[in-house]
């Protein structure tokens, strides 16, 4: 349909405005019809001048009447042609067609008009100018009705018929007939208001057509192209409107068979069909029905036996009427279920990962008796390094795998098996009779693993070295004993490799060793001996720093560097680490102060932290100190400290949103994640584990499970970052799939200084220049 549009070359109405080009179209169109009227006209204009010539005896007569008649015949055959080959299409088309009708239309009126003058004044004839004025009068009638559509041809044929009749009266001389002439003048006006009065009418009717069809067809469409389904309720309970999608649910051809049906009956259907069962119908029927009743919204998810999820929602709608929707949610469940399974469970094994070890291990611990005995084994395959060197990673997670399905079988009542990350594994053994028991199902689990697997065509033999504790539950926790087998597993690794040994007394020596770190740690934290180093995040759009995460690092007078991920444990162990909180958050905040104000910077919490609400005022204090503005400060939460008491961790999460400050949730994926998380608290980034990104460039599924991660947080309103980018291929794939808004990961470089950070924050990273033109080409 074309649009209204403001064109000179449209015609113009005094009351409608200009009208349409498919309406200006029609009006051309009309002009073509019956043809057969214009036939008989000719025929009587040419009686009427031969009948007039036969009176006066006059030659010209004779020849007005040929002419007359051949004006009428070339007239009637034009309008046949019309009818024929016109192309009424087209503004452009139709216009060509009424300058067409025009020139006929002009020559017939304009030797109509000559005769009615030569029979009134040039070659007077009483009978002739009777029967002229008769006929022409008579024939005017039909202008109106014939020639409506062209407001030009109206205008010609009544000046071209009416004023020679008029011209010939006052041209006789007599002061009678000179007014009888001027009072014809009028009836050419008269004609052709007439006629724009019959457009104006014929207009606003298709206008008013137009519009309610348009309406409907844009309300059908709508209805019948929205995704769910929907139906309308009337009073009575009964449907009254239905679309497509609803229909399709149903097993219904049409969505007019949805009408006059009841929700009891719909639901039926799904029953009769196998899709619900009928337990299920009562409950849906039941919370609809109420919902309606009570005029409050109610979502009620259903599982159908076809394995797809819908969500039905119920809603009362204006003037009694109710409405129902049901959408197919069936990959946001889906998606769902992945992201729980994904929070719980090692991604390349299934196995569960270390979050939901601890959380199983420290449930069954806690359970039944306290005196008895119980075992944990971490084991730790053998130069596995190499394997990744000299094969590729791939390779490696293909043993990774083969050595997690020989453990699951392993896996029973009262042992848990757990992949911890990279190529370590924990067993779990509740209820030990005794040291020989807990040997026995070791000796048992090194058995199994023995032997050769082939991965990829390379055979690859299983070596691994475990380390094992026996304990008694009421004097041991979960840490406690990972903290003893490992010390167990570094002495296995000592002895050789490929085999176990349990821990013993003997190995208190690390433990005091352990013990004097601590309190060299502790002496560090209280003489300011740690330092923060900054990791860039990366903007996607810009390859620019666009923030930085703020670490702590320890260089031991004696040991050197000493890693994050031995003496921040050993931190939160001794309850210091929110010291070292603070000092980090009070350095990156003095810091970020003197860096451009388009950098920012974010500092983690430890879940202890945000066991007191000293956590508000030291932000606040860091804040006002360095004169940091709080939007330029990012908090980082742990799911840890979401575990650990989720009210009060949400209202301290609030009361630092009010301080303009902004929340991200670290580590998204490696705990245990819920989903309520998202919508619940008041967060502004989930920052994805770099375990996502491990094997994305190999692996579809990995990548596709990224990729729904990242689109089901964006939908949330949450700036996305993807941790562990360590290679190219890695970053483009982010870019051109995965799409997160900001990186960070070894592929940018170690951890810079603060003035390292000042330097670089306005630098383009090099790569960048590699990206544009392949995006481009994306795009395009």
């Amino acid at each position: 349909m074309t649009a209204v549009r403001a064109t000179p070359r449209a015609m113009q109405e005094h009351k409608t405005g200009e009208i349409g080009e498919d309406v200006y179209a029609g009006f051309v169109r009309s002009l073509f019809n019956d043809p057969g009227i214009l036939l008989i006209g000719a025929f009587c204009h040419g009686l009427i001048g031969f009948l007039v010539y036969l009176t006066s005896k006059h030659p010209a007569y004779l020849a007005l009447a040929a002419i007359m008649l051949a004006a009428g015949l070339y007239r009637y055959y034009g309008i046949r042609k019309g009818q024929r080959e016109g192309n009424f299409d087209s503004y452009e088309a139709a216009k060509t067609w009424e300058r067409y009708y025009l020139v006929g239309g002009t020559i017939q009126a304009f030797f109509m008009g000559l005769f009615c003058l030569t029979t009134i004044y040039l070659i007077p004839d009483m009978f002739g100018e009777s029967a002229a004025i008769a006929v022409i009068m008579g024939s005017t009638v039909t202008i109106v009705g014939r020639n409506y559509g062209s407001k030009t041809m109206v205008a010609v044929q009544a000046f071209t018929v009416v004023l020679p009749i008029a011209i010939g009266l006052m041209l006789k001389g007599d002061v009678p007939t000179f007014i009888l002439g001027l009072y014809i003048v009028p009836f050419i006006f008269i004609i052709t208001r007439m006629a724009a009065h019959v457009r104006t009418v014929l207009f606003d009717a298709i206008s008013e057509r137009k519009t309610a069809a348009r309406l409907a067809e844009r309300f059908n469409r709508a209805l019948n192209t929205m995704s769910h389904g929907l139906v309308m309720l009337g009073p009575d309970g009964k449907v009254v409107v239905g679309n497509a999608e609803a229909a399709h649910l149903m097993s219904l051809k049409s969505p007019n068979q949805l009408l006059g049906r009841s929700i009891h009956s719909l639901l039926l259907r799904g029953v009769a069909g196998g899709m619900l069962a009928p337990k299920d119908c009562r409950y849906v029927e039941a919370q609809l029905t109420r919902a309606l009743r009570e005029g409050r919204d109610r979502k009620v998810l259903v599982s159908f036996s076809t394995g797809q999820h819908y969500e039905f929602s119920a809603r009362e709608g204006s003037q009694d009427l109710g409405v129902i929707t049901f959408e197919d949610v069936t990959a946001r469940v889906e998606a769902e279920e992945k992201i729980r399974f994904m929070a719980r469970y090692d991604n390349l094994t299934g196995l569960p990962n270390r979050a939901y070890f601890h959380e199983l291990v420290g449930e069954a611990m806690a359970s039944g008796d306290r005196d008895r005995l119980c075992g944990l084994a971490v084991l730790d395959l053998d130069d596995f390094k190499s394997v990744n060197d000299t094969l590729g990673h791939p390779v490696g997670d293909g043993l990774i795998y083969a050595v997690a399905e020989r453990l699951a079988a392993v896996a029973g009542h009262g042992i848990t098996v757990s992949r911890f990350g990279g190529d370590e594994f924990m067993v779990f053994f509740d209820r030990i009779e005794d040291e020989s028991h807990l040997t026995s199902l070791l000796d048992q689990v090194f058995g199994d693993l023995q032997g050769e697997v082939d991965v990829a065509g390379h055979g690859l033999r299983i070596q691994a070295s475990a380390g094992a504790v026996l304990s008694k539950v009421e004097d041991t926790d979960v840490d406690a004993m990972i903290v003893k087998a490992d010390l167990a597993l570094y002495k296995a690794k000592e002895l050789g490799k490929n085999n176990w040994r349990l821990f013993e007394a003997a190995m208190d020596a690390a433990f005091r060793n352990r013990q004097l770190m601590k309190a060299d740690l502790r002496s560090a934290i209280e003489s300011k001996g740690l330092r923060v180093v900054y990791q860039p995040i990366v903007s996607m759009s810009t390859m620019r720093i666009a923030s930085c995460e703020a670490l702590c690092r320890w260089d031991h007078p004696d040991l050197g560097p000493v890693s994050p991920s031995i003496f921040i444990p050993l931190a939160e162990e001794m309850g210091i680490i929110s010291e070292i909180s603070t000092f980090v958050l009070q350095a990156a905040c003095a810091e970020c102060a003197k860096w451009p104000d388009q950098t920012s910077v974010s500092v983690n919490l430890s879940a202890k932290d945000f066991r007191n609400s000293d956590v508000i005022q030291k932000v606040r204090d860091a804040l006002a100190t360095s004169g940091l503005a709080a939007a330029r400060l990012e908090i980082e939460v742990t799911e840890t400290a979401l575990l650990d008491d989720k009210s009060l961790t949400r209202q301290y999460i609030e009361e630092l949103k009010q301080l303009g400050v902004r929340i991200a949730l670290d580590d998204f994926g490696t705990g245990y994640s819920s989903l309520s998380y998202l919508h619940k608290l008041p967060l502004d980034k989930i920052k994805i584990d770099r375990s996502f990104l491990m094997d994305v460039t190999q692996n579809p599924r990995s990548l596709d499970l990224l990729k729904g991660v990242v689109d089901l947080t964006r939908i949330l309103g949450l700036t996305v970052t993807v941790e562990g980018v360590e290679t190219f291929e890695q970053l483009k794939i982010l870019l051109h799939t995965v799409k997160p808004d900001l990186v960070q990961g070894f592929l940018f470089g170690a951890a810079l200084s603060a003035s390292g950070i000042e330097t670089m924050s306005n630098v383009t990273w090099p790569f960048a220049a590699e990206l544009r033109p392949v995006a481009k080409r994306a795009t395009t």
